[in-house]
């Protein structure tokens, strides 16, 4: 038997599908700091996190007809918030410039890895990833990943979610989202492993 707060959110849906601005606003409400949250895990942008999250809405607002209740509203919210985010990570990617970043990398590149799983779900993704230096230098290698894989390996551990989740969210397989799982984890690796040998090598 579905819970109160499904079947509440479920009339504000269909309220808001049939025209009723107010119930649209109200579940806004009630995902915004989840959108903004999701955004600024996958993006790293706290200067544009607020114009992005608007974006999300827009696009949100404007799909909402399409919403078939074959999945929850949340999962179907995560995939556009994140569908919109790839779009702005595409656009940051073309206007990158091929500068190398410099970093600071000390001690053991795999330890830093090491710490992530790719056969478990992040525990705790706060403790294991946003801290310091390990948080720096990931964040720097991720510049190299595919938009797609940047997204996958954020999603799973930044924010905590299960492969399963995150195949709905990117509407593939959960095989798929692992294997890229494995690819972005294995580039980090390298380009880690580059950064560790061009510092130590410079000392």
């Amino acid at each position: 038997m579905p819970s109160t707060s499904c079947t509440q959110e479920s009339f504000l849906v269909r309220e808001a599908q049939g025209g009723n601005r107010a119930a649209f606003d109200q579940l806004i409400q009630t995902h915004d700091q989840t959108i903004l949250r999701l955004v600024l895990r996958i993006t790293s942008s706290q200067n544009e996190a607020q114009d992005i999250s608007q974006e999300a809405f827009l696009r949100i607002y404007k799909k909402l007809g399409d919403f078939r209740f074959d999945s929850s509203f949340s999962t179907w919210i995560h995939r556009i918030v994140t569908n919109v985010c790839l779009d702005y990570l595409r656009r940051k990617q073309r206007r990158r410039e091929g500068s190398a970043v410099a970093v600071n990398v000390k001690g053991d590149v795999y330890d830093l890895l090491d710490r992530v799983s790719d056969d478990r779900p992040a525990s705790n993704p706060e403790q294991q990833l946003l801290c310091g230096e390990l948080r720096a230098n990931i964040l720097c290698a991720l510049q190299k990943l595919t938009p797609r894989e940047q997204t996958v390996f954020e999603l799973r551990h930044f924010h905590g979610l299960r492969l399963r989740t995150i195949g709905q969210i990117l509407n593939t397989s959960q095989t798929s989202i692992k294997n890229t799982s494995f690819r972005a984890t294995h580039k980090l690796r390298i380009h880690l492993a580059e950064y560790a040998k061009e510092t130590k090598s410079s000392i």
